[in-house]
C-alpha cells in the first residue's frame, strides 16, 4: 500500500513537470530567459551607474518577466493573435511600472525619470524579443539603447557648449 502511494506521488510530480518534454526545450527556454536577463542587466547597469531609480535588478526582472510571459503563451499553443494580446498586456503593465519612476519636482516645470521610464519600457520589449526567439533583434536593440544612453548626453552637452548665450537681442556672448 505504501509503495503504491509513493508511486502515485512520484508519478504526479513527474506529470506536473512535464511541460518541458526534452533537453532541447529546456535549453531553448533557459537560453531565452538568460538572454533576456543579461540584456536587461546591461541596460540596468548603465542606469544604476548614473544613480537612476531603476537599476540592474529591476531591468533584469522586467526583461525576464516579459520573456516568460511570451514563452508561456507559446508553450500554451496560443495563436499569434492571442500572443499579441499577451504582448499588449505586457506593454500596458510595464507602462504602469515606468510611471512609478517619473517624479515631478518642486517647481512646476521640472519632471524627472522620463528616460528611466522609457528605458524600462524598452527593456520589456527586449525581453519580449528574447522570449519569442528573436535574440539577434534583442541584442541589436540593447546595443542601440546603450548607445542612446551613453552618446546622447555627450552630444547634448556639446551642442549646449556651442550655443551662444544671448544677453540682449543684439549682443550674443559665447559660453565659457
Amino acid at each position: 500500500m505504501a509503495s503504491n502511494w509513493w508511486q502515485l506521488m512520484v508519478g504526479t510530480i513527474i506529470s506536473e513537470f512535464s511541460d518541458l518534454p526534452d533537453a532541447a526545450q529546456v535549453t531553448r527556454i533557459l537560453l531565452r530567459l538568460m538572454v533576456a536577463a543579461f540584456l536587461g542587466g546591461l541596460l540596468g547597469m548603465e542606469r544604476e551607474q548614473h544613480g537612476k531609480a531603476a537599476g540592474v535588478r529591476t531591468h533584469m526582472l522586467v526583461a525576464m518577466g516579459s520573456a516568460l510571459f511570451v514563452l508561456l503563451a507559446q508553450q500554451a499553443g496560443m495563436q499569434p493573435d492571442d500572443v499579441s494580446r499577451v504582448m499588449q498586456g505586457i506593454i500596458a503593465g510595464v507602462g504602469f511600472l515606468g510611471a512609478g519612476t517619473i517624479l515631478k519636482g518642486d517647481d512646476d516645470e521640472k519632471v524627472k525619470g522620463l528616460t528611466t521610464a522609457a528605458g524600462i519600457w524598452l527593456t520589456a520589449a527586449i525581453g519580449v524579443a528574447a522570449g519569442m526567439g528573436r535574440e539577434s533583434t534583442a541584442v541589436l536593440s540593447t546595443l542601440l539603447a546603450l548607445a542612446i544612453f551613453t552618446l546622447m548626453p555627450r552630444l547634448v552637452r556639446l551642442t549646449e557648449k556651442s550655443q551662444p548665450i544671448v544677453i540682449s537681442a543684439d549682443k550674443p556672448l559665447d559660453k565659457p
